[in-house]
């Protein structure tokens, strides 16, 4: 009992710390994860600088939409295009969805939104009708054009008409800030 009293804080972190990575634990992540995002979205800059800008060329890209059509990538050259990378197990990528989904819902028709799932068709479609969301979402169907690979998810990417890639972020933001609609207004445009 002595133990206990005399290390109580050290417990109850610990505890809390197995907690968050409980299935129970999920909520308290996303709502961390969410706070962190905020915060990181507001402190950097998004935009790549001009001159350090890769540009796409490799557009051959073969997806699967929700309705099991097969389409290109290609399809789109000439576009602005948002890539977000993400899965349904990914506490980051549930925390930025809901911004990303409310950027969609105002630029759709203006930008083409690609929600491009690593995940089971099926945990997808769960998701998505849990958390009532409609977006875009297809799957992968060919080796990703190397400059839109990447080890880690969330990772989203902004393109322009010219194919330079003007954004890649990695990790969780908040999509739907001031500073996002700017650059795609500049981007739909230009």
């Amino acid at each position: 009992m002595d133990f206990i009293k005399k290390h109580w804080s050290n417990i109850l972190f610990f505890g809390l710390l197995i907690f968050m990575f409980t299935p129970a634990g999920l909520p308290l992540r996303t709502l961390l994860i969410k706070g962190v995002s905020y915060i990181t979205s507001r402190v950097e800059n998004l935009e790549i600088k001009p001159e350090e800008r890769l540009i796409l060329t490799d557009f051959n890209w073969q997806l699967l939409d929700q309705q099991q059509h097969s389409f290109n990538l290609n399809e789109y050259k000439g576009k602005v295009v948002v890539i977000n990378n993400w899965a349904t197990w990914c506490p980051p990528c549930i925390a930025e969805m809901p911004s990303l989904a409310k950027l969609y819902q105002q630029y759709k028709g203006r930008v083409v939104f690609l929600f491009v799932a690593h995940d089971k068709p099926d945990r997808v479609v769960e998701f998505l009708k849990k958390n009532k969301l409609k977006i875009p979402v297809v799957f992968v169907q060919s080796e990703t054009p190397p400059l839109l690979q990447s080890n880690s998810i969330p990772t989203t990417f902004i393109i322009d008409k010219t194919g330079a890639i003007v954004v890649k972020k990695t990790g969780a933001a908040d999509w739907n800030s001031a500073q996002v609609h700017k650059i795609l207004d500049q981007l739909i445009k230009g």
